[in-house]
């Protein structure tokens, strides 16, 4: 599925050097802005992918007499009250209603249409939820996977994402995908008959034993679903048990050992110029379609952008629940939830290893100062194609990176925007990374 703050986690400058508290624990003593957007993760697949980064888990959690599913739900019910209680301490209960909603995974279409329903009524009665909200639950494409998408658009989700991730058989084999080309067909054909606003595909490049030849195909099969929004994100292959990620309070899972073999071969595999080429051609492809590119990796038809990956990127309040999951008070502090489904279980459930009443899940947070603040403006800032201001852009800490930038022609600066050239795209994480401290 999308990698990214769209789904859910959001990569920032010291996470997650953190205090092991619950996640959204009120920071500070002033009053917090109420978050715009909510995100719930939803861990179950019926397989994994090798490249999978996500907290997920599979096989009898997911399918059959021993399925936790039902369990989760109840649990994440139990947890929307407690964060609405929070909330409702912290900044107050005369909050306007979201502006998103958004169910990633993991697969959260085998939930099933009740339960997102009964969901997303729950958060409309405890956070509010605008009459113009946008609701983006993610689907896998096979007949199997994707659900009732009848009945999750009945239920009020108005955005679905469709995870392709390639549009040809050895691509999808290759990453471990169940589905087949034609399974993203069908799964467009039905997302449009159930009616849905707006439809989104998933799409990676620089995967193992694909070219720019195959690249094209999948694009122009792309064009011909007629999707309004295109995902296209460079497969990138991290290591979070290196990085420290997966401790009993981190945000992800252990890598499984069939997992790191596929990724260090797969990784081999990868070639820079190769994956230059094919963000090129991208643009030539889906922009005469009348795609823009507003993001790094992310293209939409006018009026189809993300608008709840859109918070994330501009620093708005975001809260979140689920294991894993990522939320921001919009101040100074950032927060997650542990990714173990034991443990957020165990702390929410009636009859979990706790004593007492159901208290928020094991999890971090990252204060953030001032520094943190100013990088991480111009960091998120730049990931947009309106780029940052000049304020933003004179200021000391992103200066200096920002001149190297545009006199490596990384960076431009035109009608008082300073913004990434189409090769500083490619070599984003470098020019970011100069702007840490």
């Amino acid at each position: 599925m999308t990698p990214g703050p769209c789904r859910r986690t959001l990569a920032m400058p010291g996470r997650p050097a953190a205090d092991t508290v619950g996640a959204g624990a009120p920071v500070g003593s002033g009053r917090l802005p109420p978050p715009v957007g909510l995100y719930l993760h939803v861990p179950f697949c019926v397989s994994l992918c090798p490249y999978c980064d996500f907290p997920v888990v599979t096989g009898r959690s997911t399918r059959g007499p021993g399925s936790r599913m039902p369990r989760f739900v109840a649990a994440l019910h139990v947890e929307l009250d407690l964060r609405a209680d929070a909330l409702d301490a912290s900044v107050g209960t005369g909050r306007s209603g979201l502006e998103t909603v958004y169910l990633g995974g993991g697969t959260p279409s085998l939930l099933g249409a009740a339960a997102v329903g009964g969901l997303l009524e729950h958060v409309a009665r405890r956070f509010g939820i605008a009459a113009d909200a946008e609701i983006t639950l993610e689907a896998n494409p096979g007949p199997a996977e994707r659900g009732d998408l009848a009945g999750i658009r009945a239920a009020g989700v108005t955005r679905l994402s469709l995870g392709a991730q390639s549009l040809q058989a050895a691509e999808l084999r290759a990453l471990g995908r169940r589905h087949h080309p034609e399974d993203v067909a069908n799964a467009v054909g039905e997302v449009r008959a159930a009616g849905f606003p707006s439809l989104s595909l998933d799409l990676l490049t620089d995967v193992p034993g694909q070219t720019v030849v195959s690249w094209r195909a999948t694009l122009e099969a792309t064009l011909a679903l007629a999707p309004d929004h295109v995902s296209a994100y460079v497969l990138t292959l991290e290591d979070p048990d290196a990085d420290g990620l997966t401790g009993p309070s981190g945000d992800h899972l252990p890598v499984r050992a069939g997992a790191r073999r596929w990724r260090e071969r797969a990784r081999r595999a990868q070639d820079e110029d190769r994956a230059a080429e094919m963000d090129a051609l991208t643009d030539a492809l889906l922009a005469p379609a009348g795609f823009v590119r507003y993001e790094l990796s992310n293209h939409a038809r006018p009026g189809h952008e993300s608008r709840h990956n859109l918070g994330y990127w501009r620093r708005q309040p975001m809260a979140a629940v689920g294991p894993g999951a990522h939320a921001f008070d919009g101040v100074a502090a950032r927060s997650w939830n542990a990714a173990r489904l034991d443990g957020w279980l165990a702390a929410l459930e009636p009859d979990g290893d706790r004593t007492g009443p159901a208290q928020l899940p094991p999890g971090g947070r990252t204060p953030l100062g001032d520094v943190d603040i100013r990088v991480e403006r111009a960091i998120l800032g730049l990931r947009l194609s309106d780029g940052i201001d000049a304020e933003v852009a004179a200021d000391p800490l992103v200066a200096p990176a920002l001149a190297w930038a545009e006199e490596s022609g990384l960076a431009e600066h035109a009608e008082g925007r300073h913004r990434l050239t189409p090769r500083g795209r490619l070599l984003s994480n470098e020019v970011l990374r100069r702007m840490l401290p």
